[in-house]
This record gives structure tokens, C-alpha cells and sequence, in this order.
């Protein structure tokens, strides 16, 4: 059978090529993190703490992220994006994953709503620390 005959195949040229997972060659072998991108991937990740620790509770099943290549929002469970952050920095490179099965958005939040999620409650807690005691009667 000629090679034009075959229908092409979907992962020319992706790294993420799932044969390279039967393989011991690694064609596309990712750089090592640079210490800055360290340092942020290690600031991501306590920041992800303190997210899913003040979130979780009040229901937020993790973060969206709006994925450039193929312009969908992305649903990341607060395990799976730790785990992708933590491949990420063992690794330089993140393994494709399965996409989250029927997510419901509302339940999902973006890494900027958690921030200001934080800088809220941060600065409501300045306030409270900085009020002067009530009058005594």
C-alpha cells in the first residue's frame, strides 16, 4: 500500500505523540526548567494551596483556563492541576490528559478570580487587624 494512501497521521510532529510512550527515544526531549520558571511553578503551587484550601469549601471544584491552541476553556480539577504543575517542573514538559468529563462551569473558577479571592479576603483581614477596639460603654 502507498504511504499517500493512508490517511495522514493526526500526531506528525507532536512531541505528545503517544507511540513515543513504546519507544525509549525521545525526540523532542524538553529543556530542563530555567530557575525562574522553577521559582514560579514553585510560587504556583503554594499559591494553588492556599486556592484550593479556601475554595474547596465553598464548593469550587478547581480552575478554568482558556487554552490558546484550541480556544476552549480547559476544567482542571484542584489534583489534576497540581499534578500538571508538578510534571511540569519534574519533567519541563506536561503529558496530554483527558479532558474533565461533563463539567459543570459554574464550579470552576479562573487562576485571576483567585487571586482576588485572596487579595480580598487579605485585605479584609488588614482591616480587621488595623480597626480600632469598639467603644467601651
Amino acid at each position: 500500500m502507498r504511504d499517500d494512501a493512508l490517511p495522514p497521521d493526526p500526531f506528525a510532529g507532536d512531541p505528545n505523540d503517544p507511540v513515543w510512550a513504546f519507544s525509549d527515544e525521545d525526540p523532542a526531549s524538553p529543556e530542563p526548567v530555567s530557575a525562574q520558571e522553577r521559582d514560579e511553578l514553585l510560587a504556583d503551587l503554594r499559591d494553588l494551596a492556599v486556592y484550593q484550601a479556601l475554595l474547596e469549601q465553598r464548593s469550587v471544584r478547581g480552575v478554568v483556563v482558556d487554552c490558546a491552541e484550541c480556544q476552549e476553556p480547559h476544567y482542571h480539577d484542584w489534583a489534576l492541576l497540581r499534578a500538571s504543575l508538578e510534571q511540569l517542573l519534574a519533567d519541563g514538559r506536561m503529558r496530554p490528559h483527558e479532558p474533565a468529563f461533563d463539567p459543570n462551569p459554574a464550579a470552576y473558577v479562573s487562576w485571576e478570580y483567585c487571586r482576588g479571592f485572596i487579595d480580598g479576603i487579605t485585605a479584609t483581614a488588614k482591616q480587621t487587624a488595623t480597626a480600632s477596639p469598639p467603644p467601651r460603654t
